[in-house]
């Protein structure tokens, strides 16, 4: 029996799902888990070298990291605009050429390279660089940005695309970003009984409630510079935080999409925690 280790994002659409592990003082969260946080990509990292038990990862890393089993109900998605995924572009989307990157999500790469390939002529060339907008635009015709430097970046002069957008427009179905997974044989080494899925289900459901939606607009807004307001409809309006059937559907579709342009070999099988 030990602690379970866990790696968390620290961008802004995570904050509700650690609402009980930032808020709640009771034993189950002080001495079941330990938490660290970083982004997306290094969760993943994480979670495949052994570092981690549990991670908030970029969905597209599942089918790469032997092992992990999904906790159910819980994700990261959009069923429309996320604002926080963002193609931002020196001219139309026909005509982008290259693509700079912020490699900090898998999942928002893998996407791009999905819409390119199946809706827009095919490949492009992508640039790998830090979420420096003014910069990646100087070296590409376009920039992905993600998370907190989606929701700050200023896009007045550019064309913007919101992939998420995107991907329900061609789809019809929701897109799924991150997802918690847990190393199966961390489960086997945590205090018998723990009822893990349960606890991070109870987070989010207590992360969601708009009292806490609101408490968390009000500590994030003056670290981001955004509105109280802009941040809860955010929250409330553009994260979607179930892992339903739409959004199963939705997940299992775009890794169809990765197999098909060659990003992964095969589909894998999604596991879920009891």
């Amino acid at each position: 029996m030990r602690t379970l280790r866990i790696s968390a994002i620290s961008f802004l659409n995570t904050a509700p799902l650690m609402w009980d592990f930032e808020h709640d003082p009771t034993e189950e969260h002080l001495s079941n888990f330990e938490i660290t946080y970083t982004v997306p990509s290094a969760c993943a990292k994480a979670l495949k070298d052994g570092a981690a038990d549990i991670g908030i990862i970029p969905a597209f890393t599942y089918a790469e990291i032997p092992n992990l089993i999904i906790i159910p109900d819980v994700a990261i998605a959009a069923r429309g605009p996320v604002r926080s995924i963002l193609l931002i572009s020196k001219v139309p989307i026909e005509g982008i050429r290259t693509v700079a990157t912020d490699t900090s999500s898998r999942t928002s790469v893998a996407l791009t390279q999905v819409i390119f390939g199946n809706w827009f002529g095919g490949k492009r060339q992508l640039v790998p660089m830090d979420p420096d907008l003014p910069r990646m635009l100087e070296h590409a015709d376009a920039a992905l940005l993600i998370g907190d430097a989606a929701l700050l970046a200023k896009t007045a002069e550019y064309h913007v695309y919101d992939l998420a957008e995107l991907w329900e427009e061609h789809t019809g179905k929701p897109f799924v970003f991150a997802v918690w997974a847990v190393r199966d044989q961390a489960l086997r080494e945590a205090k018998p009984g723990l009822d893990v899925a349960g606890i991070f289900q109870r987070s989010r459901d207590h992360g969601i409630h708009p009292n806490s939606i609101l408490n968390i607009a009000r500590d994030w807004s003056p670290r981001l510079g955004l509105s109280e307001n802009d941040i809860r409809a955010y929250l409330a309006e553009n994260i979607y935080y179930y892992l339903d059937q739409a959004c199963l559907d939705g997940l299992s579709l775009f890794f169809q999409y990765s197999v098909d342009c060659r990003l992964i070999e095969k589909m894998p099988r999604l596991k879920f925690t009891q």
